[in-house]
């Protein structure tokens, strides 16, 4: 265990709330090697900290965020130091990824303060993208969300270069079925909407799917035939208990 951490980044269901009920829910053996195949903002990860970790998700902007903050924090630090909180500003970091050229040509230090400003400084915090792959929330008018959160990227920069943390951003099967015997995985999808209002897959322009559900508890019942536990959240909704 290192300093406390706490999630870099704001994202749709993330679990800093219920740590308290779910880690009652954790084995009682230690856990060797721990899996996450949808990371957000990870926070189940950051609460036990495991010393060898698989973490995941398919957005991989978020992945490069990690990625940096384990490699180049002061960078980022630095990057982010020189962001302003106006509008202008805003809009004028939002529009990179719509051109694709210019936002290629972005350092992965670059592409890393962007994702982490534009999640501290959008709307509600909000991470959301249209189809094309674009970031389309608009300015949230805080008057001082704190994007560069020093203290935070050195501690999460210390865990990641104390533990064995493998970072991947693919889709969750590939993760699950390359698993070593006596991993635990915690599993934290998109959820199932409970009405039509309410669904949100817009996190990625991938979405999840009915159909990646049903895939999901095929990888679940794999994990358990190999003696691999895990823990899953979903809504109870009647398509996950009756199909997944």
């Amino acid at each position: 265990m290192t300093t406390h951490i706490t999630p870099i980044v704001k994202w749709a269901g993330g679990k800093t709330q219920l740590l308290g009920e779910m880690t009652l829910l954790l084995p009682t053996e230690e856990i060797t090697t721990y899996c996450e195949p949808f990371l957000g903002g990870g926070a189940m990860l950051f609460c036990i900290q495991p010393g060898v970790a698989y973490i995941n998700d398919i957005n991989s902007g978020l992945m490069n965020v990690y990625n940096v903050i384990k490699y180049y924090p002061e960078a980022l630090i630095a990057e982010l130091s020189g962001y302003e909180n106006t509008a202008e500003f805003y809009y004028n970091i939002r529009e990179i990824d719509r051109d694709f050229e210019r936002f290629s040509t972005l350092s992965a230090v670059k592409q890393a303060a962007r994702f982490i400003y534009l999640n501290k400084t959008c709307f509600n915090g909000l991470y959301r993208e249209n189809k094309q792959g674009q970031f389309n929330v608009s300015y949230g008018k805080y008057k001082n969300p704190n994007f560069v959160n020093a203290a935070g990227i050195r501690s999460m920069s210390q865990y990641f270069n104390a533990a064995n943390i493998i970072f991947t951003s693919v889709d969750f099967s590939l993760v699950l079925n390359n698993l070593p015997s006596g991993s635990f995985v915690y599993l934290d999808p998109l959820y199932d909407p409970v009405s039509e209002t309410s669904n949100f897959t817009s996190y990625t322009r991938y979405g999840f799917t009915k159909e990646d559900h049903i895939r999901l508890r095929e990888c679940c019942d794999t994990l358990t035939a190999r003696g691999i536990k895990f823990m899953l959240s979903n809504y109870d909704t009647d398509f996950i208990r009756n199909y997944t």
